[in-house]
C-alpha cells in the first residue's frame, strides 16, 4: 500500500491579530511589510519608527537578517553551511560561522536537558520517513530505522565551541536546524529592528513570533493559538496577551501521512526512530527568545503531555498544550503560561 501524504508548507500557526483604535494619530498608525522566506511567509507590523528610518531601511534590515540564517542553516539549500557540513566525511573539521555556532550550542544544551527528546542530528530519520528535502520514497523497515538511528545523537559530533570547529565522529551524521532556524531568524531580525530604534513591532515567520512594546491599541499584543484541525485554518482555541517576548507553536496536524490506517507525524522521536504517537497535537511556548520558544515547542511535542508538563513546571516554562482523544481536545496550561492567557479569546 502506498502511503497517503498530507503536507503543508507552514507549521501549525499562531493567529496574529491587532486592531488600531480610530483615534490613533498618523504617527501611531501601523506600517506593514512582508514576503516569502524559508518556504513560508514573513510579516512585520511596526509603529513609531524614528524620522530618519524609512520603510526601505526596515525591509532591508529584516531581509539581511534572514539572508544570514538562510546561507548558514537552510538544509534545503545545497550551498548552505549546514548542507556542506552534512556532505562532509568523518573527522573532516569545518569552522562554522558565529550564528551557526550559537544555534548549535543552544541545540546541544537542549538535547542534554531533554535527555535526547530534542536532537538536531535527527535528519537521517526525517529523510528516511520522507519529511526531508527529498520527500517521500517508501515506508521504512525496522532495519532501515535501526541503521538511521546509528547516526543520530549528539555523541556523534565533535564540537569545539571555543574555536567554532565541528566534525562528525560517525558516518551518516547530518544536522537539521528546522526547529530553531526560523525562530533564530526572528530573533536576529528583531535585534535589527531594535537597532533601528523601532520600539513597537510584531514580527513573525511562519508563526514564530517576537513582539516589542505595545500594540497599535496601546496595550499588549494579542496572539491567538490556532485550533488544531487538519485542513482548516483560522479557528481560535485560546488567546495570549504578550509584550517583549517570543512565541512559537509546534504540532503534528499539518504535516503527516497515513499508511495502513495509521497516521504518522512529521515529528520524529529521535530516541526511538519513529514518528510520535501520543496525545499531544499542539504545543505553544512563550519565551524571551523566539528560537528557544521554537525549539522547546518541538521538544515538548515529542515528549507527550505527561513528560512535557512535568518539564514545563520544572523549568518554569510558559507552555500551552492541546491534547486529543478521539474527536475531543483538551487544553493544559503550565503555571508559567497562566499570566499570558486571556479570559475571552
Amino acid at each position: 500500500m502506498t502511503p497517503t501524504w498530507h503536507r503543508a508548507m507552514m507549521r501549525p500557526a499562531l493567529v496574529l491579530a491587532f486592531c488600531c483604535m480610530a483615534a490613533c494619530g498618523d504617527g501611531d498608525r501601523p506600517v506593514q511589510a512582508g514576503g516569502s522566506v524559508f518556504g513560508t511567509s514573513w510579516s512585520l507590523t511596526y509603529l513609531n519608527a524614528p524620522d530618519h528610518v524609512t520603510d526601505a531601511d526596515v525591509h532591508s534590515a529584516v531581509e539581511a537578517s534572514f539572508a544570514i540564517v538562510n546561507e548558514s542553516m537552510n538544509h534545503y539549500d545545497p550551498n548552505s553551511l549546514i548542507s556542506l557540513f552534512n556532505e562532509l566525511s568523518v573527522r573532516t573539521p569545518m569552522e562554522v560561522d558565529w550564528d551557526f555556532a550559537y544555534v548549535l550550542s543552544a541545540a546541544l544544551d537542549l538535547a542534554e536537558v531533554t535527555q535526547g527528546a530534542y536532537d538536531v542530528t535527527v535528519n537521517p530519520l526525517s529523510d528516511l520517513w520522507g519529511f526531508g528535502p527529498a520527500g517521500p520514497t517508501q515506508f521504512p523497515s525496522d532495519d532501515d530505522i535501526r541503521a538511521a538511528l546509528a547516526s543520530v545523537g549528539s555523541e556523534h559530533l565533535e564540537w569545539q565551541s571555543d574555536i567554532r570547529r565541528l566534525s562528525k565522529l560517525t558516518p551518516g551524521v547530518e544536522l537539521d536546524f528546522s526547529s530553531l532556524a526560523k525562530g533564530y531568524a526572528v530573533d536576529l531580525a528583531a535585534d535589527a529592528l531594535d537597532g533601528l530604534g523601532i520600539a513597537r513591532y510584531m514580527l513573525e515567520i511562519g508563526g514564530e513570533v517576537r513582539v516589542r512594546g505595545s500594540s497599535p491599541r496601546g496595550d499588549a499584543w494579542r496572539i491567538a493559538i490556532e485550533r488544531p484541525e487538519p485542513g482548516v485554518r483560522g479557528g481560535v482555541h485560546a488567546a495570549l496577551s504578550v509584550v517583549d517576548t517570543g512565541v512559537a507553536t509546534s504540532g503534528d496536524y499539518r504535516n503527516f501521512f497515513e499508511y495502513e490506517g495509521l497516521r504518522y507525524s512529521h515529528l520524529i522521536d529521535p530516541r526511538l526512530g519513529y514518528p510520535v504517537q501520543h496525545d499531544v497535537v499542539s504545543v505553544t511556548v512563550v519565551h524571551g527568545s523566539a528560537m528557544m520558544a521554537d525549539a522547546w515547542a518541538t521538544a515538548l511535542t515529542v515528549m507527550g503531555s505527561t513528560e512535557a508538563l512535568a518539564m514545563a513546571e520544572e523549568r518554569d516554562l510558559a507552555v500551552y498544550l492541546i491534547t486529543q482523544s478521539g474527536d475531543s481536545t483538551q487544553a493544559i496550561a503550565s503555571q508559567g503560561m497562566q499570566r499570558y492567557l486571556l479570559d475571552n479569546p
